[in-house]
């Protein structure tokens, strides 16, 4: 008779290793991205197991005394260019400014050519425009600067019909014309999506856009005014 009672094997989980955290999912986002604020906060939700590439899976390190760190998966977002690319993979970025340099540095393109983005269509869509919740599975859309145009406009009315927004990073472009008002006499030139990038002589590049809409209003009814617009890159893809 044994003296002392036989060991016990010890019970192996059949959990996947990562803290019982199944591969098929994963923490993925739904982040909150303002073209009016620069920060990125990010949450959690399911994810779909055709993310699991080797750029957003977990990685592991061991500390000296011999415990496992499971670091966080990385956030990887879709983007192509609005008129035309290839798919790249982004990540890696924690508020505007950092996105548009991963999305040109994905695409060698300069930072400062991108105008805006938008969510899961290349179309001038201000509805998609980027900035509430970005999720993984969300399509980014960048578009860039296009062909530069000089109109004169002429202030009949105290009010031009236009609502500006921006980008974040500088770029203050049009979000909406009004049905019937004088920019919208001229959409056939002024168009939505639009960067105002000058007004008169006055560069507006660095500008927030509530700072755009002041020096618009501050203009004395009846005079003209030049604005210089960029619009975004279409290659017949604008509608």
């Amino acid at each position: 008779m044994p003296i002392f009672p036989p060991k016990r094997k010890p019970q192996t989980k059949k959990d996947d290793p990562m803290n019982g955290i199944s591969p098929s999912t994963s923490d993925t986002t739904a982040s909150t991205l303002s073209p009016n604020t620069s920060t990125l906060a990010a949450t959690t939700s399911s994810r779909p197991s055709s993310y699991s590439s080797s750029s957003s899976r977990r990685s592991t390190a061991s500390s000296s005394n011999g415990d496992t760190r499971v670091d966080p998966p990385k956030l990887v977002f879709h983007c192509q260019l609005a008129h035309g690319s290839p798919t790249g993979l982004i990540s890696g970025f924690s508020n505007v400014r950092e996105l548009y340099q991963k999305i040109a540095d994905c695409f060698e393109i300069p930072a400062q050519s991108i105008l805006f983005c938008t969510l899961n269509t290349h179309k001038i869509d201000m509805s998609q425009l980027l900035g509430g919740q970005i999720g993984l599975t969300d399509f980014i859309f960048a578009h860039v600067k296009g062909q530069p145009k000089e109109i004169d406009i002429v202030k009949s009315e105290a009010a031009l019909g236009l609502t500006i927004t921006d980008n974040g990073a500088g770029y203050a472009f049009i979000k909406r014309i009004k049905e019937g008002s004088v920019i919208d006499r001229l959409k056939t030139l002024v168009k939505v999506g639009d960067h105002i990038e000058k007004i008169n002589d006055k560069p507006l590049v660095g500008s927030r856009h509530f700072e755009v809409a002041k020096m618009l209003k501050d203009l004395p009814v009846g005079s003209t005014f030049t604005m210089r617009l960029v619009e975004p890159n279409a290659f017949g893809f604008r509608t």
